[in-house]
């Protein structure tokens, strides 16, 4: 059994949102051609509170980039995004929901950030993905999303960990960069875990583009 998960393909990643991913909005229709060749699909979703410490602006002085210690972990500040509630927080109005058998929160508690689709950043708290993906009887995961280096990438190394067979559709995703490098160096690192690095026509019998 294997499962798409589509990691936070929401307006305020995409063009135009609170924190803009370079091309983001382009990985949706990747990813809605793959869809039918999936066992399971579900998706992640960023859902912060208003207050939530990872926000510059909760932090008077700081500006968004700058590192700090939040829980006791290193801690990128960001703009305020994907707030509960909010149009910034909605998937990407063009994501075809119908196959979507399941979505999973992240980043709910305002004291610590959640980049994997799996844990919070300090492994506290569990969305339920894995448990979900358990019991579902899935063995293969694949993923794309926003973004290759944070939130992807987290995902991913979280899913080998756990003992899933793990893909990354590398077209399927875009990074935030924000050091030069850091997509690259984030597909490495996975590669060197043991995630499989893939194009979208790998998927398919004939090129889905």
């Amino acid at each position: 059994m294997n499962c798409l998960v589509i990691v936070d393909v929401q307006n305020d990643f995409c063009p135009g949102g609170a924190l803009p991913v370079q091309e983001g909005d382009r990985v949706v229709p990747v990813i809605n051609r793959l869809l039918d060749r999936f066992d399971r699909v579900v998706a992640t979703q960023d859902w912060h509170p208003p207050g939530h410490l990872s926000f510059a602006a909760n932090h008077p002085g700081r500006t968004p980039g700058e590192v700090i210690q939040l829980a006791g972990l290193e801690q990128v500040l960001w703009p305020v995004h994907c707030v509960q509630d909010t149009p910034g927080a909605e998937f990407h109005p063009d994501l075809d929901l119908s196959r979507i058998q399941a979505v999973f929160r992240k980043g709910v508690d305002p004291e610590v950030d959640s980049y994997s689709g799996f844990f919070d950043n300090g492994r506290r708290r569990s969305t339920g993905l894995e448990e979900y993906l358990r019991r579902e009887g899935v063995e293969e995961v694949y993923i794309g999303g926003l973004a290759t280096d944070y939130c992807v990438r987290w995902t991913a190394l979280d899913a080998v960990r756990l003992g899933f067979r793990t893909w990354v559709i590398e077209d399927a995703c875009r990074g935030v960069e924000l050091r030069p490098g850091d997509t690259a160096a984030a597909l490495a690192e996975m590669a060197q875990t043991g995630v499989q690095i893939i194009h979208s026509n790998d998927l398919c019998r004939d090129p889905c583009f």
